[in-house]
């Protein structure tokens, strides 16, 4: 039995998701094992949280969140300096 590395794409189904499972699967060695996760199922979307999956598409490899794929995601202080929640006066 050979060892397999384990890549998981958290995806919403849209396209910009479907053009990130295709370039995962175009770089998948025999060794890796890509699995696609649906958002949509709150069961994924709980493991998601827990890997700190913060948006789609993301990529896990063997447990571990991507470096490309840390820290990003909606960031309430971010959002509220650029003006989110301020009124137009």
């Amino acid at each position: 039995m050979s060892a397999r590395r384990k890549i998981e794409v958290f995806s919403a189904d849209c396209p910009v998701c479907r053009e990130a499972i295709a370039m995962v699967e175009r770089n998948a060695c025999p060794s890796c094992e890509v699995t696609v996760r649906h958002m949509n199922d709150a069961e994924v979307a709980h493991q998601a949280k827990k890997l700190g999956v913060r948006s789609v598409p993301a990529v896990v490899i063997n447990g571990k969140l991507a470096d490309c794929c840390t820290g990003r995601g909606p960031d309430e202080a971010t959002l509220r300096a650029a003006g989110l929640g301020k009124p137009l006066i």
